[in-house]
Order: structure tokens, then C-alpha cells, then sequence
């Protein structure tokens, strides 16, 4: 018999179907690919994690402050909590204070206050002049210092270690009428300048800033600026005023941002400054004394203790930094204590606040 086959009645070729090691390959490949291309993308984080962190523990302790010859130092007062910049516990995370015209201003984490002193500096009223404060983020501190124009500088750190920010108030110093009105960005690209100054030689402001992390032991190196309406300090393109940032820089991001007074060693976490003119310490000392509080990103760990940074009779940077008070950081592992607040007492000696110990010391010269 016969089949009478249509034109269109084609036999059905089979599909030719994949091998399953084949498509398999092809599955690793691409998740190879993804992998490279994350860890190539975060190679300074990775590279830093595995070769430069280094948290420095020990139990907290009074410290065997090592000093100059001449100078010495006490306990001030010991069993605080955290004693950052010489203030009292009890409002949202106070970190800064500065009095003025009778008053005193907290700097708050999530505001300004002004305390009103009456006799025998006893509080009469509480003002927030200054309010809604961003919150959160990395760096929590919020440092409040009233200019020589009599203005409120308010410095608020960054989010994060190196990012883009979405809010002008973050990785910037901000300026304020004392009543807190009249807001505006004074200076930017501060990552996170805690120490606020006025160098009573030119009436500048002085800040301290802490550089970012993960870039290995030694770079950036943390900086000291004066700080300049309307200025640029390059943060988070361009590092220390000259290093353009290999994760977020492009060439020419250090083009006219404002150049740090003086460089010091990466990871040192410079937090406190004050300017030294009183009669006490001798006058080679009058200058600039720095605390640095400490690293946690750096192989062989640096810090934890508070530097001397000569100046002349302009008030300008003459000379290297200089180790003035050692002994909280015993060995690579251990750590009895960390430097973050310094200020002059009307004696004239030296207050430094150690926030791990919780004990403010005096240093003095002689007797």
C-alpha cells in the first residue's frame, strides 16, 4: 500500500538538547564572573580587612602618663562614663560644650541646646536653638564652638566611610545665628572634623578631621585645616587635599579644594585640639596639643596619645608633630585608656578626657 504524503506533512526533526555539563559550566562561569567582579570592586575594603585590621582590647585603667621632662600629670576625676569633651551625662549623647555670654551650648546628637547660667552657674532656662539634627550614620558626634563673629559653627561627621551624601549637613561644618537662625553651609567635604578650635593668634577656626578607612596603613594621613567660607575639602573624592580617591575620584576632583595645614599619621583618629597660651608650661610649649584617640584599621596600631604641634607668633605651623603624653597603649594588643578632649584650665594645666577609662587627667608643669 501506499501513503499519499502532503507537502506539508514534514516529518518532525528532534531538538538537539543540552548537555548538562554544558550548561553547568556556563552557570559557574557567570557566578566566577559576578564574584571577580564584587571583590574586584571592593579590593581596598578586602585587601584592608584581611591584612590591615587590628583592634586594640585590654582592660581599661589609669594610665602611666609618660611626659616631657618637668611636666606631670594626675587624676582630675576618674569613674566617668565616657567623658568626651569634658561634659555631663544625661541629654540625647551630648559630645561638645562651649560657654559664652553667660550661657552654654550642648552640642546633641540630635540638636543644639542652650543652658542659661544664672548664680553660682546654675541652670534657668533650656532653649533648643537648633534643632533636627540628623541622626545616625557612622560618626555620632555633633561639636558646637561659637566663632570669633559670634556665630554657632556646628560640625556633623559623615554616614558612612566613604560614600556620596544625600544631606548638605552631613561631612560639613554649618553656621548659625546664637539663636540658631540663619543656617547655612559654611564649609563641606569634612568627613568628620571633631575638634573645633579658635587659634587665638589669627582668630581662625581650627578643625581636626579624621580620613577614611580601608586604604591600607598609611594613607590618607588625618589632617588639620582652617576652615574657610564656602570652602571644599574634597571629601569623598579627594583625600588630604591631594590624593584622588581610587574608588570614588576622578582626575582633577583635587582641583581647588583647600589644602590641609598639616599632615599626620593615617589611622591616628585625631579628635580633640586646643591652643595653648597660658604661662604654665613653658613657653616652647605654647601651641597646639592634638588627642588622637586611636586606630582599629591599621597592621601595627598608632595613636592613643596626645601630640604637641608647634606654632609661631602668627599662629602658623613651624615644625613636625610631636609626642607630648604617652602610656595609654601598652603593646600592639593592649590599650589601658583613649585621649579624645583637651582643654586649658583657668591653672593653666592641661585637661585631657579618656572616654575608655572614664578619667579626665591634669598635666602641669613643675611643683
Amino acid at each position: 500500500m501506499m501513503i499519499d504524503r502532503q507537502p506539508h506533512d514534514k516529518l518532525k526533526q528532534p531538538r538537539r538538547l543540552a548537555k548538562p555539563g554544558r550548561t553547568t559550566l556556563f552557570v559557574l562561569l557567570a557566578i566566577v564572573a559576578l564574584v571577580a567582579g564584587l571583590l574586584y570592586s571592593q579590593r581596598y575594603l578586602v585587601q584592608s580587612l584581611l591584612t590591615g585590621t587590628h583592634f586594640v582590647g585590654g582592660n581599661q585603667a589609669v594610665a602611666n602618663v609618660h611626659l616631657p621632662a618637668g611636666f606631670h600629670a594626675s587624676v582630675f576625676y576618674a569613674g566617668l562614663s565616657s567623658p568626651r569633651f569634658m561634659i555631663a551625662s544625661g541629654l540625647d549623647d551630648p559630645t561638645s560644650v562651649v560657654f559664652y555670654q553667660g550661657s552654654l551650648y550642648v552640642g546633641e546628637q540630635s540638636e543644639i541646646t542652650r543652658f542659661t547660667l544664672g548664680p553660682g552657674q546654675q541652670v534657668t532656662s533650656k532653649q533648643i536653638v537648633v534643632p533636627h539634627l540628623p541622626m545616625g550614620g557612622n560618626h555620632g558626634t555633633r561639636t558646637v564652638l561659637v566663632g570669633p563673629d559670634g556665630n554657632l559653627y556646628v560640625s556633623i561627621g559623615s554616614t558612612c566611610n566613604n560614600c556620596v551624601e544625600s544631606d548638605p549637613h552631613r561631612a560639613a561644618v554649618w553656621i548659625y545665628h546664637l539663636d540658631g537662625s540663619g543656617g547655612r553651609l559654611y564649609a563641606r567635604g569634612l568627613r568628620n572634623a571633631v575638634g573645633m578650635a579658635i587659634n587665638p593668634w589669627n582668630n581662625q577656626v581650627w578643625v581636626t578631621n579624621n580620613g577614611r578607612d580601608l586604604l591600607g596603613d598609611n594613607t590618607p594621613p588625618e589632617t588639620i585645616y582652617a576652615l574657610h567660607d564656602g570652602g571644599n575639602y574634597g571629601w569623598p573624592f579627594c583625600q588630604a587635599g591631594d590624593l584622588i580617591d581610587p574608588e570614588l575620584g576622578h582626575p582633577g576632583d583635587c582641583n581647588g579644594v583647600v589644602q590641609p595645614l598639616i599632615i599626620m599619621q593615617a589611622h591616628s583618629a585625631p579628635l580633640g585640639l586646643a591652643f595653648y597660651t597660658a604661662s604654665q608650661f613653658p613657653r616652647r610649649y605654647h601651641g597646639l596639643f592634638v588627642a588622637f584617640h586611636g586606630s582599629w584599621n591599621r597592621s601595627i596600631p598608632t595613636g592613643y596619645k596626645v601630640v604637641f604641634i608647634p606654632l609661631n607668633a602668627r599662629g602658623q605651623i613651624t615644625g613636625p608633630v610631636q609626642d607630648f603624653a604617652t602610656g595609654w597603649l601598652l603593646d600592639n594588643n593592649n590599650a589601658v585608656g583613649r585621649p579624645v578632649g583637651l582643654a586649658v584650665g583657668p591653672d593653666g594645666a592641661l585637661y585631657v578626657s579618656d572616654d575608655k577609662a572614664g578619667v579626665i587627667y591634669r598635666i602641669m608643669y613643675g611643683g
